[in-house]
C-alpha cells in the first residue's frame, strides 16, 4: 500500500525517471569524507518526486566505518525518558544531501565536501529494507549541520525543507 504523503522514492523504484544527461549516475561509486577516508558506496539515489530531482545519496556504509562504531551507544532517538539507542542489525545505510558532495567524473569518486569521518560514524542510520520519514531526515541534517535548525518553521513543508544549500546540486 502506497503512502499518499510519501514524497521520496529510490530512483530504481521510478521506472519513468532517468538521470539527466548532464549528470553522472554515481550509483556504485565510492564516497569519501572531506579527508579522503572511505565512507562507503553509493547504493541508490533518493528522488523528490514532486520536485523531480535527486535530494539524497543512499550510501551503504563501508565495513571499516561500521566496525569503528560497532556496539557503540548513540543518542539517536530523543524521547521522553532519554533512553539511548543501539544500532540494530541491518542499519547500514545513511543518506547524504546531494548538495553536500562533489562528484569527480574522472576518478568516479564522490567527496563529502565539509563532512568528516566522525559525522558519518555518528549519524543516524537506517535499514535499506525500510523507507525513512521526515524525523529521520531531521536527525541526519542535525548531525551533519548542527548550526542549522532543521526543526525551524521555515523547513516545515516539503518544498521549503529541500530549498536549502545542502540540497543544491548545481
Amino acid at each position: 500500500m502506497e503512502n499518499k504523503h510519501r514524497n521520496l522514492y529510490r530512483l530504481n523504484e521510478l521506472s519513468d525517471y532517468k538521470i539527466a544527461s548532464n549528470y553522472s549516475d554515481v550509483r556504485g561509486w565510492k564516497i569519501v569524507d572531506a579527508d579522503n577516508r572511505t565512507i562507503g558506496k553509493i547504493d541508490n539515489l533518493w528522488v523528490n518526486k514532486d520536485m523531480q530531482r535527486v535530494v539524497y545519496l543512499d550510501v551503504k556504509l563501508d565495513k571499516g566505518l561500521l566496525e569503528d562504531s560497532h556496539n557503540e551507544v548513540r543518542d539517536l532517538i530523543a524521547n521522553d525518558n532519554g533512553k539511548e539507542f543501539i544500532y540494530k542489525e541491518g542499519d547500514s545505510h545513511i543518506i547524504i544531501p546531494i548538495g553536500s558532495v562533489s562528484i569527480n567524473k574522472d576518478t568516479k569518486i564522490v567527496m563529502a565536501n565539509n563532512l568528516g569521518y566522525d559525522a558519518f560514524r555518528n549519524t543516524s542510520r537506517y535499514n535499506q529494507q525500510h523507507n525513512f520519514d521526515r524525523d529521520y531526515e531531521r536527525r541526519v541534517m542535525k548531525s551533519y549541520y548542527p548550526e542549522n535548525d532543521p526543526d525551524s518553521v521555515y523547513y516545515s513543508d516539503d518544498d521549503a525543507f529541500y530549498n536549502r544549500r545542502e540540497f543544491d546540486n548545481r
